[in-house]
Parts: structure tokens; sequence; C-alpha cells
């Protein structure tokens, strides 16, 4: 009889069987999405853009952090950082609308 919470090895079987069945459905899916498939070489430079655009932030970051202004600058720096995330999200968005479901914005 198997101790307290473990499973007898029919079952494990079983359940490794179904896990396995579950990511060989889901795996190659995940990345190849019919939609963005033409996109993904597209996506992928807008992502490495989009790291070294973050990565830039240090240029103005740190000789700020150590002027004159560098407490109130640590105070205030979430306010460039909101207002690039925001940015970015809004210019992901209007480029997903207007390359991948171009005919969402289509006039009837």
């Amino acid at each position: 009889m198997p101790a307290s919470g473990s499973q007898p090895a029919g079952d494990g079987a079983a359940l490794r069987a179904l896990l396995d069945d579950a990511l060989r459905y889901r795996e190659p899916r995940r990345l190849i999405w019919p939609h963005f498939r033409p996109a993904l070489p597209l996506l992928f430079a807008l992502a490495v853009l989009a790291n070294v655009c973050y990565c830039a932030a240090y240029l103005v970051d740190l000789p700020l952090q150590v002027s004159s202004f560098g407490s109130g600058w640590r105070r205030r720096r979430v306010v460039p950082w909101l207002a690039g995330m925001l940015f970015a999200a809004g210019l992901a968005s209007y480029w997903i609308a207007d390359e991948i479901y171009p005919y969402l914005s289509a006039a009837p």
C-alpha cells in the first residue's frame, strides 16, 4: 500500500501520458500563432529595440543621480519611466492594430 500522499505507479504513468499529450499539443503553438507568424521577425527586432531603449535610460539616470538634482530625481524618476511604458504600450497597440489586424480598423 502506498504511503499517504503518494500515487500508485499506474496513476503516475497515466498522469505522465496526459502531460506528454498536453505538451505535444500546446508547445508547438506557443510562439507560432497564425496571426503573428508573418510578423515574428519584426516582433523580435522590435523587442530588441525596446530593450536597447530601456537600457538607454541609464545614460540619463546615472548622471542625474550624482548631480545636485540627485535627491529630487530619485523621487520623481518614476514619471519618465511611466511615460515611456505608456508610450511603448500605445505604440505596440497601434502597430498590432495596423499591421496584424488591419481589417478591424477598415471602414465598412
